[in-house]
């Protein structure tokens, strides 16, 4: 699980309720400041066992460069309420509040991010679409083109046959004993992680785990999207392995971002650098929409793939 530095908002950012057509959710929104132009809004989708505050690390340099920054609790997870009932946290269901969030929003250049878990979310969202698309570029951060691989695949399935017999109280002390970099959080950091797991709904982990060990190989139906996209990791994963992830961007035809001296969480472990990848693929979307209508002489046609070359050197 990511494990924020810490917990304090950065500037021109509020805890807020984000209001959809299929409910409310918890969500961090960051504001760019008044003397610096829009540059597009970043819906990120947190990971398994995440929530919004994974991102917090990078809601100050991405609204300082012009984009609206907003982080959601995904349903059951953290503060936003679900139901004691699997199927409500089906694919489908999780990929309609993608949907949900994007158009609360009310911003036709909505950038979407998905970490970990919530990259399938969000490639599920996005597959759930014909066009047009409501979001201007897909974001895949340390998150892979099915399911994990085997070591973590045993480790999230010893998670999901534990979870209806021993009590979160218990099952998180397990967890503790197996994660030795608990013993130097800051208090803050251990008391908001242990909230953070008692707060999830139960059958949340078990349904979003099942997609983890099972999630079928989709690359193929993506690469047939026409949205620009960006695959992104660190130079280590122990999810999905980094050459799983660059083999995945070459079949999307996507750009790719490898972030020196990160794990499976870069937005936490190098959050300057990930951010620097992000806004570099961003700005080259923008460009390119630019590009592409004043050829065309028209609004709204879509633009090929991005330079991957210019974002693969991306280092700490």
């Amino acid at each position: 699980m990511s494990r924020p530095p810490s917990l304090v908002l950065p500037p021109r950012t509020r805890a807020r309720r984000l209001q959809t057509d299929r409910g409310v959710f918890a969500a961090l929104d960051g504001a760019p400041p008044n003397d610096v132009p829009r540059a597009g809004t970043v819906l990120m989708v947190p990971g398994f066992l995440g929530s919004k505050e994974d991102f917090l690390p990078l809601l100050a340099p991405l609204s300082a460069a012009g984009y609206r920054t907003v982080a959601v609790d995904g349903r059951g997870q953290h503060e936003s309420e679900g139901p004691a009932d699997e199927s409500a946290y089906d694919q489908d269901e999780l990929a309609a509040d993608v949907l949900a969030w994007t158009a609360a929003l009310e911003d036709p250049s909505v950038h979407l991010l998905g970490h970990s878990m919530g990259g399938l979310v969000a490639r599920a969202a996005v597959l759930s679409c014909a066009p047009p698309y409501p979001w201007a570029s897909l974001t895949l951060m340390s998150s892979g083109p099915a399911a994990v691989q085997p070591a973590q695949r045993k480790r999230v399935q010893l998670l999901i046959d534990w979870l209806p017999v021993l009590s979160k109280e218990a099952l998180w002390q397990e967890i503790r004993k197996q994660a030795a970099r608990d013993a130097e959080l800051p208090p803050d950091i251990a008391h908001f992680l242990h909230r953070r797991w008692l707060n999830t709904v139960p059958e949340q982990l078990t349904a979003t785990g099942r997609r983890l060990v099972a999630e079928p190989d989709r690359v193929a139906d993506l690469a047939a999207v026409p949205l620009p996209k960006l695959v992104l990791s660190g130079t280590d994963d122990y999810a999905w392995p980094v050459d799983w992830q660059t083999d995945m961007a070459t079949r999307l035809a996507a750009s790719r971002a490898v972030i020196q001296g990160a794990d499976h969480s870069p937005q936490v472990e190098r959050p300057e650098q990930t951010a620097d990848a992000l806004i570099a693929f961003w700005t080259s979307v923008t460009a390119g929409r630019l590009t592409a209508e004043s050829l065309s002489g028209r609004v709204g046609g879509g633009i090929g793939p991005t330079d991957r070359a210019s974002l693969a050197s991306t280092r700490a």
